[in-house]
This record gives structure tokens, sequence and C-alpha cells, in this order.
């Protein structure tokens, strides 16, 4: 844990070094004369814009030199936060132009501005759009598939217009280290966006995998267990994340994550447990055996190997209990004896996935498995409603503040659970929650 904690020290260092660096690079350099302060201000925040945008390639490249020290939720959450920072700051660009100096507006008019100022106005624009439909997107009613495809082609196209833009205005870039330095992050960027689109495609064409079994589960849901085809599939750790390409290309970009809910000492096969919410989701049940499909990963932070402790507690509501299940199996298979409390919830007792293989967990497991449910049947003697601090409280043993805490589930419950937790006492660096937002 410690060689963690630096490993993510140096790079949250190396990360703000390179955001900052076109700002450092114009330190050096006397400012020209007759350039207004507020001017080279409006600059400034506009190359720390860009570096923020050119960045945000990285994190969801699922690098795994990041992806093994970063959980990768917290990289994507950083990502969307970032991206809506960045706009702020490009958008701060014209503004103080346009504040300080109003002449400057009719660099908005596409029709008869330099080439080079459309270039900034229409990656401004293109910004306004991948950020609003990013921000907006379930709202809008668009497909995560339909959107991605978009995001990915605004993404592109507005790194290029933007480095067209501070390049050809071609004050500060005039300067050979500054030029040098766009240069270099072009370059970057592309290595990106080749390694994503066309490196990682390639090596996951190498590697296929076959559907197995299709098998329904309660709450409506499916585990799609797959087959390495001519190789020898992977290793993971339980409680790991991987994405999946069902039936297409991987050079495609109609792939989606999902927990891999197996034991992690299973090696002839891998298991995902899907639950329908729409899209792709809502057609798992029609995939047939033998369908050819493509994973990358494994991916994450969130497991039970990396996180040690003398007794666990997980908590899960819904299908968040995807990857607590492979956690459980994983246990068993390796006749684990340490203490374990899970508080599951879920709507009704029929909708409860897994419900039978709790049981014979139990057996198998020293394992306590709290049930709480929002519409319980008549007679129910168990716990209801949404769990709080005082359930928790309940049925925690005496250790709580020694064991190693697992969140997964909806964005709401997570946040009340982490309150509750920290209220009761539970170490901040006790918890881990795995929470995805992909737009």
């Amino acid at each position: 844990m410690r060689n963690l904690s630096l490993k993510a020290t140096l790079w949250v260092v190396v990360y703000f070094v390179l955001v900052l660096a076109p700002v450092l690079l114009l330190f050096p350099q006397p400012r020209p004369e007759g350039r207004e302060f507020w001017r080279e201000v409006s600059v400034a925040l506009g190359f720390v814009g860009l570096s923020l945008m050119g960045l945000q390639f990285v994190p969801t490249a699922r690098l795994p030199f990041l992806a093994s020290v970063f959980p990768l939720d917290t990289l994507y959450s950083f990502h969307h936060r970032v991206s809506i920072t960045s706009f702020a700051l490009i958008l701060a660009h014209p503004l103080i132009l346009f504040i300080y100096n109003p002449f400057t507006i009719r660099l908005l008019n596409l029709l008869d501005a330099p080439l080079r100022a459309r270039a900034g106005t229409l990656a401004l624009l293109g910004l306004a759009v991948l950020v609003g439909t990013s921000v907006w997107r379930l709202g809008l009613r668009l497909s995560y598939e339909a959107w991605r495809i978009a995001h990915s082609a605004l993404a592109i196209a507005i790194a290029a217009l933007a480095l067209y833009h501070i390049l050809n205005v071609n004050w500060h870039t005039s300067v050979p280290r500054q030029r040098y330095f766009w240069i270099a992050w072009a370059v970057i960027w592309g290595g990106m966006v080749l390694y994503v689109r066309v490196i990682k495609p390639w090596m996951m064409l190498r590697r296929p995998w076959r559907v197995r079994e299709v098998r329904p589960e309660r709450g409506a849901s499916w585990t799609l267990a797959l087959e390495p085809d001519g190789h020898e599939g992977f290793r993971f750790k339980p409680g790991q994340v991987a994405w999946l390409t069902i039936g297409r290309s991987p050079f495609g970009i109609r792939e989606h994550p999902f927990s891999l809910t197996s034991s992690a000492l299973e090696s002839d096969h891998i298991t995902f447990t899907i639950r329908e919410l729409g899209d792709f989701t809502s057609t798992v049940g029609d995939i047939r055996p033998g369908v050819r499909a493509y994973v990358d990963g494994p991916y994450g932070t969130f497991d039970i190997d990396q996180h040690t402790g003398p007794g666990y507690v997980f908590i899960a509501g819904g299908i968040g209990a995807a990857p607590i299940m492979s956690m459980l199996r994983t246990m068993a298979d390796r006749g684990d004896d340490r203490a374990i409390t899970f508080f599951y919830g879920n709507r009704t007792w029929d909708s409860i996935s897994f419900r039978e293989e709790l049981v014979e967990l139990e057996a198998r497991l020293n394992l306590t498995v709290v049930h709480l449910l929002e519409e319980p049947p008549e007679g129910w003697e168990g716990e209801t409603g949404f769990l709080t601090r005082e359930m928790l409280d309940r049925h925690l043993p005496a250790d709580r503040h020694e064991r190693v805490y697992f969140v997964c589930g909806p964005i709401p419950m997570i946040a009340v659970v982490e309150r509750a937790l920290r209220a009761l006492g539970v170490p901040l660096t006790q918890i881990h929650s795995e929470r995805y937002e992909m737009a």
C-alpha cells in the first residue's frame, strides 16, 4: 500500500507539471511590448485549458501503469470533472479578450475571420457540445453507443482545431521551446488515439473468447460465461472489471464495462452477471453460445488481494453485488475462513440475484448475509427500506474498526453508506467504493 501511495503521488506531481508546463515555459521570456496584461492572462488560461483537455486522452485509455495505481471509477470521475474545468478555462480565454478589447468579437464571424480564428471558434463550440452531451446524456436520451462515437470523434476534432489555432496565431508559439512543446503534445495525443483505437484492438483480436453459456438469474439479470479461444485466458483479482465486445470487431467502439463475477481460481472460463438496464444490457439474453467475444482487462484496484484485512464487510445494492460475488467465490475456493458480513439491498425477495448461492456460500464461508428489502413479502422479519447508520450499527461486529469495507451499488446509496460508516468511526482508509459514470 505504501508503494502504491508513492506511485500515486508521483503521477499526481507529473500530471500537474504537464498541465502547467506551457505557462511555466512563458516565464523565461520577457512579456512582449504592447501586449496588455489581461491578454496575457487570457492566453495563459487558454494554454492551461488546452493542456488539461489534451490530458483527458490519458485517464480513459486504461493504461495498465495507471489502472494498477488509481481506481478506475476515480479516473473516470476525474475525467468528467476536469473536462468541465478545461472547458471553463478555455472559454475564459476569448471572454477576457472580448471584455478588454470588444473589437476582437469580430473574430467570431466564421465567414470573414482568419482561418486560425475560425479554428479556435469551432474548437470551442465543439467542446461545448462535447461537455454538454456528456453531462446531460440521459436527459437528451442519447444511447451510450451513439454518445461514445460522437464523443470520440469530437475529442479528436477539437484537439486538432485547437492546436491549429495556437500554432498559427504564432505569437508565443513562435518561440521554439513553446512550439516544440505543443508539437510534442500533439504527438502524445496522437499516440493515445493510436493505442486505444488500433494497438489495443489489434492485441484483443489476437486473443478472442467464445460465449460458453448464457443463463438467466433473478432480478432481470443474466450470467454470461466466456471461454478463451486458442489461448490460456488471463488471471484476475476478485473484484476487477473488464470491457466486453460481443459479436463485433474490437476495432469498433461498442464495448461495455462489467465486473467479473467468477472465482479468480477458475482458469478455464470467466463470468459476468449483467442486469437489464437498457441499451446493450437489454440484449444480453439474446446472445447465443458460440458467439465470438473480445475482452479488454482486467482492470481496477477494487479487490480483496490488494486491500487485505482480518475480516471484511461487503455492502451492495442490486447488481452491485457482481464484484462481491467474485470475492466470495474466490474466498470459498481458497478455503478462506476470515469473517465476512454482507449487507445486500434489493427491491423484493424474488429479485435477489444469487439468492440461492448465497445460502450455499454461508455454509462454506464464515459469512453472515443481511438482506434489506424495499418491498418485503408478508411476514418478513428482516431489515426493510434503505441501509441506514442504525442498521449498520445493529449488525456490524465488535471488530468493525479493523475490518476492510467494500461498497458497490447506486451512487446515492454509496454516498449514504460512506457517511454512515464514517459516523460509526470506520477509518476512511478502510472503505473502498466502486462507482461508474461513463457519461
